[in-house]
């Protein structure tokens, strides 16, 4: 899609997880009320943070299985052991609405940078002319 532009592709790849995070955070304050519902959380960020340095996973061999990278893998989880309210239900308004406004900040950020490349690249293709 990018030939091979590795930045562009791990900008998209974050808009994506933006976007799914997003939609988690949705649901989460849609069941606000509804008892004994437990809030789901995206555990990408948790696993990029624990990991120790960058294991950057190759093919070395023809005959090697391809791998993941460190942090790739992306889960929804849910979070049980917590309950704030009496009815059983753990989603705390305030920190739901904080993570939607810091995830759509991360995903305004991305944009930026995508369409920065992007404008780059179309000032390459055309020879410096706007």
């Amino acid at each position: 899609m990018f030939g091979g532009d590795k930045v562009a592709v791990r900008l998209v790849r974050e808009m994506d997880l933006a976007s799914l995070r997003k939609r988690v955070i949705a649901n989460n304050l849609a069941n606000l009320n509804t008892v004994g519902f437990k809030r789901s959380f995206v555990s990408f960020s948790r696993e990029l943070e624990t990991a120790s340095g960058r294991l950057v996973v190759s093919m070395t061999h023809p005959r090697h299985l391809p791998g993941k990278n460190a942090g790739d893998e992306v889960r929804i989880e849910t979070e049980r052991h917590t309950a704030i309210r009496a009815d059983g239900n753990n989603v705390d308004l305030e920190r739901e609405m904080l993570d939607m406004v810091a995830n759509q900040l991360h995903y305004h950020t991305i944009t930026r940078q995508l369409s920065s490349r992007l404008a780059n690249w179309q000032y390459v293709i055309n020879e410096g002319r706007r």
